[in-house]
């Protein structure tokens, strides 16, 4: 299993009464593959991670009114759930919050706070209230330690990724602004700014990305990074065939491979410019199998230094990890179950299926059950 190495990133998240979650309290490590069946709750835990990134940018009411309303979010809405209960864990540090629903269809902080503890103490030192009754986070006034201070840095370097849509609207297929490259936004819609950015100063990630992206579409050359000849502010997403000298636009790109070239853009940047915690849902979408393979190691590869929780249904990306990597997503009378699997405990099965042949066996869980 991949430990935590570095201490700033989420080692733990307790969560009570969100969505189908209705009690999580789940460690997290530098790797971690969410499995289960349709409807379980991986994408509800992936979203929640999407409401802290609102909450953070100011904009939680904004949130929660294109989510429906409080009730939406409550596990079962109101009259179940009285409040959304939240416990982010950084090593010794810690963030919480409490959200109650108010009778304007609001969420409202009722306590937000920070808490740490010495180094080698069990024993939560400090809890320091920073804000109650409030309907935007107060975690920018913070505490006057550098504590929150890292936290919420670290937290505002989560990324949440998700390419699904490669319909011709989509936006990664869209002209964009040129300097919009400060990062990869979670649909992709700045891609060919950012590999614009990667291509004139991190030239040795961008060499990178184009031959993995090789590896999985050999007709692939390289693409064609320029401002629009039409107005130098935007840039569209163009590129060449091998041996070909005429560009194609991204319209051209099958699905599986504009989302692998996301995807390679994603896993493949440069370490200065690498989210904190990288999150993506169902990444294998539209992936032939040698796709994944690559994909894999990529994951696997960027994890020795960053975190990642991916959420899968696929058989074939799951065998590319061990059993201590698996999140297993079980849904048991309306309420999302999450457990890490434990390589000890399955290394009898281990010694004749793989962990794809256990899921499908449903020896690990993570299959549709009444």
């Amino acid at each position: 299993m991949a430990k935590l190495i570095n201490k700033k990133q989420l080692s733990r998240i307790v969560l009570k009464g969100f969505k189908s979650i209705a009690e999580c309290n789940l460690e997290l490590t530098q790797l971690n593959i969410l499995i289960g069946c349709n409807g379980a709750g991986k994408s509800n835990f992936i979203s929640f991670f999407r409401m802290v990134q609102e909450i953070l940018d100011g904009h939680l009411q904004v949130f929660v009114s294109r989510q429906g309303g409080p009730d939406t979010i409550l596990h079962f809405g109101r009259k179940t759930t009285e409040q959304l209960e939240i416990e982010l864990y950084f090593g010794n540090n810690r963030y919480l919050a409490t959200l109650e629903p108010t009778q304007d269809n609001r969420l409202m902080f009722s306590k937000e706070s920070f808490g740490w503890r010495s180094s080698g103490n069990s024993i939560m030192q400090t809890q320091a209230l920073i804000g109650s009754g409030n309907f935007e986070t107060q975690a920018f006034k913070g505490t006057g330690t550098k504590k929150d201070k890292d936290i919420l840095s670290t937290m505002q370097q989560w990324r949440v990724y998700h390419f699904h849509d490669t319909s011709d609207s989509a936006y990664v297929k869209q002209a964009a602004p040129i300097n919009d490259n400060i990062y990869l936004r979670p649909d992709a819609r700045n891609l060919a700014a950012f590999l614009y950015l990667l291509k004139n100063n991190y030239s040795q990630s961008y060499q990178q990305i184009v031959k993995t992206i090789r590896l999985v579409a050999p007709f692939f050359g390289d693409f064609l990074l320029r401002p629009s000849p039409h107005n130098n502010d935007v840039i569209e997403l163009e590129w060449f065939e091998q041996g070909q000298d005429m560009p194609f636009k991204a319209h051209l790109l099958s699905d599986g491979t504009l989302r692998f070239i996301c995807l390679a853009t994603v896993f493949l940047q440069p370490t200065a410019l690498q989210p904190e915690t990288i999150l993506v849902d169902e990444p294998e979408l539209g992936l032939h199998p040698y796709a994944i393979t690559i994909l894999a190691s990529l994951m696997r590869n960027i994890s020795r230094e960053k975190q990642v929780i991916v959420s899968t249904q696929s058989v074939e990306l799951l065998n590319e990890f061990s059993a201590d990597d698996v999140i297993v997503v079980d849904r048991k009378d309306g309420r999302s179950l999450l457990r890490r699997l434990h390589e000890d405990d399955l290394q009898e099965w281990l010694e004749d299926y793989s962990l794809g042949e256990l899921w499908k066996k449903n020896i690990i869980g993570g299959r549709p059950s009444k």
